[in-house]
Parts: structure tokens; C-alpha cells; sequence
């Protein structure tokens, strides 16, 4: 099973639910980025489509294996999986790591963030 996690948004490291993620993880991670486009749901959390468009800078992460199957549970839950709102797909990372990834499924009006990097990007306030 796949160890790893690519976070683009509001899991990554200094962001409202990285607390959600950091009891699940190895150690402090990697930069890294994927294929793909990322979008300004407008409601303070960022959506990314998976592909070979443009790029998406984020964060890889190993998991915990002794938690992984919770910790695959709790961001399932968190990016409203069963909603149907993101679902989890597979990832190959630019640093050539097979990731899970939560990619937008539907409902939202999206605005594209050219840097495809929600942090630089993100609403302040």
C-alpha cells in the first residue's frame, strides 16, 4: 500500500489543518510538486486537477505506517471523499514518489492559481 500523501493546501505545513496530518506523519517531509492545475474554490481551501497542464507545488510525506490505515480514514474524512466533493487518486510526484492526492471532484465555482502554490496564493485575513 501507498505510504505516502502529496499535500497542496490546507494540510501542508503552516496552514489551518496541518494538525490534522502531522500525528500521521514520518517526519517533516519534502517540497515537491506534480502535474497538474490549481484552483481557488473561493472558500478558503484550494482545489487541485490532476494532469500534464501546468504544476502544483506541495508537500510529499511519508506516513506512519503503525497509523496508516487511520490516517488514511481521517483525510478521506477530511477532503469529504465519501461527499463526493475530493476524491483520493495516485500520484507520481516530480521527486518520482507514488503519493495519495486529493483531486476536486465537483460543484464549485474555481478560479485558477497560475503559481499553483496555494501559500504564495492564499486569502489573508
Amino acid at each position: 500500500m501507498t505510504r505516502h500523501v502529496f499535500v497542496y493546501g490546507t494540510l501542508r505545513p503552516g496552514d489551518v489543518r496541518w494538525h490534522l496530518l502531522e500525528p500521521f506523519t514520518l517526519d517533516a517531509g519534502m517540497t515537491d510538486s506534480v502535474p497538474g492545475e490549481l484552483f481557488d474554490t473561493g472558500l478558503d481551501y484550494p482545489a487541485a486537477v490532476f494532469g500534464p497542464r501546468s504544476t502544483i507545488h506541495g508537500h510529499t510525506f511519508a506516513l506512519l505506517e503503525t497509523s496508516l490505515d487511520h490516517a488514511i480514514a481521517t483525510l478521506d474524512e477530511v477532503e469529504d471523499v465519501v461527499g463526493g466533493e475530493y476524491s483520493r487518486v495516485l500520484v507520481r510526484t516530480n521527486r518520482g514518489i507514488d503519493a495519495w492526492a486529493y483531486q476536486y471532484g465537483s460543484g464549485l465555482d474555481l478560479t485558477p492559481i497560475p503559481s499553483g502554490d496555494w501559500l504564495q496564493h492564499r486569502p489573508i485575513g
